[in-house]
């Protein structure tokens, strides 16, 4: 087995290969978390998705453009094609499932592919509805897979406002759906402004707020 400190060398390794779009750095990193018997979900959360949070904060500092943000997440999903065979489907307690896009108007789906995997990984059953998605199939596909969880993204100022309508007619429909917005320009004050559950600032956030969720839905039907 692996020691702490040389899985914290990997890890370290992963988030800087993350943040430098360095992908071989990535891949050969990956392959020694597996060869050393490493646990691969740690590897992906406390390393990829750490370098990924922070290729995030660069961007809305106006340090990393689009054309970085393009080749750190290829050199995440370089680890990721490496790790995630590797990972057991985690049983975090609750289960659910989740309608996630970008909302009509916005194509910049990279935050909303990172919040995926995650959900992938932690076992939700997800409905990716991808990006530029019109509001009204949001309502629409919710009612069809009777979701507990709506997952709205927007990363242009622009663009967020339509997700006060898509809340607004979701919970009109369903009031006890969980619905969390997240993306570079939304806060938690929109969120409570505009009647969402919650915020996520980035995607380990987002999934521990939709555990929560869940939870507290579970709970209430018991």
């Amino acid at each position: 087995m692996a020691t702490v400190e040389r899985e914290k060398e990997l890890f370290g390794i992963l988030k800087q290969g993350v943040i430098d779009y360095d992908e071989d750095v990535v891949k050969e990193a990956a392959q020694s978390v597996i060869d050393d018997g490493i646990d691969a979900y740690t590897a992906v959360f406390e390393g990829l998705v750490e370098g990924m949070n922070e290729v995030g904060r660069l961007y809305e500092e106006q340090e990393y453009f689009v054309p970085e943000i393009l080749m750190c997440a290829d050199a995440l999903y370089a680890g990721l094609d490496i790790l995630k065979p590797h990972i057991d489907k985690k049983d975090m307690g609750v289960k659910g499932a989740v309608v996630m896009g970008v909302v009509q108007g916005d194509v910049h789906d990279i935050g909303k592919n990172i919040v995926k995997m995650m959900f992938d990984v932690a076992g939700f059953d997800v409905h990716d509805l991808g990006r530029d998605v019109p509001l009204d199939k949001f309502v629409e596909e919710q009612l069809k897979t009777d979701s507990e969880l709506v997952l709205l993204s927007a990363m242009m100022t622009t663009t967020m406002v339509g997700m006060k309508d898509i809340i607004a007619k979701i919970k009109e429909k369903n009031p006890n759906v969980k619905i969390m917005i997240g993306g570079a320009p939304v806060s938690e004050d929109l969120a409570d402004k505009w009647g969402a559950d919650g915020f996520a600032k980035d995607a380990n956030n987002a999934l521990k707020e939709a555990l929560q969720m869940v939870k507290a839905l579970k709970d209430m039907q018991q």
